[in-house]
């Protein structure tokens, strides 16, 4: 025992008189301390900087110092308390330590060209005059800093042929987080009947409702309705007070959300009572033709056949439908069908109607989402 003590010893002398064998981040810590001679801590401080402070690689990779020329956007690239940075540093196992106008980062050499990458692209969203949220770095570590950040713009159509695919409405800009996204998006402006199918929090919806304010707004719809299957999930509420839109709007309240956070609420309400913005429940839209629209059916996987057959055969000239859903999360009384797994066999190989798909990778809400779904993959799976 006294060999072990005697040689951790030895290693807090190490790197009291000698920092820079820990690396520049452990000199930084120990200077925290607020000494530098070895006869100012006792026995049990200095085996308690041997035991947590595990010696760096013998050849550690030099830094790499990344340089922002105005100091003002510095600030809200690192985040109030250097949130952002703190955010990046965990995600990519980096070191991230602020110097005037430079940003050094320390780590693999792999891990330092994604951070520079990442910093690179949200400090030339700043310098475009948009700010930097969780989202924003959420969405650059998933996908990569795209080639040609500071490049001009592309429009919508021509988006997908290398520029940043961006969905503009009222009171956002919304861009797609991850690959699997980026394609569903550009597979609703490219075709008029689309499928999206995957778990919960992979925005689905949100990026369905997102495009049609978009399409909306540049003209190229005259209206946009949004459906559901009025089912309860897995419980019976009874009775429902008041008229049939009171009865109905707590199972819409979703899509309701979507829309208020892609327009103004003035703008949001006079739409609705123009009709040029209909929320309705699925049972609501038999006998009607949806010409000139852009129609949702969100929690697909609750219709049943027959009401899957009725929707899609609504579609009317210049209209386009996004029907989503999640084959897991269904219903439907036992022995019914869900209609989204029937319209999924039966269309599959028709042109000009898409499906793309979803994974837990794919979730952009808390991220313990994503654990809660695969530990219910995995556990179905067993």
């Amino acid at each position: 025992m006294g060999g072990l003590t005697d040689h951790l010893l030895d290693k807090a002398d190490l790197f009291i008189s000698n920092p820079s064998y820990y690396g520049p981040s452990r000199l930084l810590w120990r200077s925290d301390l607020g000494t530098m001679c070895p006869g100012c801590l006792d026995k049990d401080t200095r085996l308690a900087i041997s035991a947590q402070t595990p010696p760096s690689p013998s050849n550690p990779a030099p830094e790499v110092l990344v340089e922002f020329p105005d100091n003002r956007l510095l600030i809200d690239l690192c985040g109030e308390f250097d949130r952002n940075l703190a955010d990046i540093e965990q995600k990519l196992s980096v070191q991230l330590l602020r110097r005037g106008n430079q940003i050094a980062i320390m780590g693999t050499p792999d891990a330092q060209q994604q951070s520079a990458d990442v910093l690179n692209a949200l400090y030339a969203r700043l310098e475009a005059g948009r700010a930097v949220e969780a989202g924003d770095i959420d969405r650059e570590l998933r996908m990569g800093a795209s080639k040609g950040a500071g490049a001009d713009r592309v429009t919508q159509l021509e988006m997908f042929k290398g520029g940043k695919v961006e969905i503009k409405t009222r009171k956002k800009l919304v861009e797609p987080r991850t690959d699997a996204q980026k394609a569903y998006v550009q597979a609703l402006f490219e075709n008029e009947l689309a499928f999206g199918i995957g778990p919960a929090g992979t925005g689905k919806t949100y990026l369905a409702v997102a495009v049609g304010v978009s399409m909306f707004l540049s003209g190229q719809v005259d209206k946009i309705i949004l459906s559901r299957p009025a089912v309860e999930a897995g419980e019976r509420l009874g009775f429902l007070p008041g008229d049939m839109k009171e009865k109905v709007d707590p199972y819409m309240q979703p899509l309701y959300d979507a829309l208020d956070d892609f327009l103004p609420g003035k703008q949001l309400a006079k739409m609705m009572e123009e009709k040029l913005i209909e929320i309705a429940p699925l049972a609501f839209m038999r006998g009607r033709t949806l010409s000139n629209a852009f129609v949702v059916l969100d929690e697909a996987q609750n219709a049943t056949t027959m009401q899957m057959k009725m929707f899609l055969t609504r579609l009317g000239e210049g209209s386009r439908m996004v029907i989503t859903g999640d084959r897991t999360q269904i219903d439907l009384p036992r022995g019914v069908p869900s209609g989204l797994a029937d319209a999924e066999r039966l269309l599959a190989n028709i042109q000009k109607i898409s499906f793309n798909y979803f994974t837990s990778k794919d979730v952009v809400r808390h991220p313990l989402v994503a654990a809660i779904i695969e530990a219910y993959e995995g556990d179905a799976g067993a």
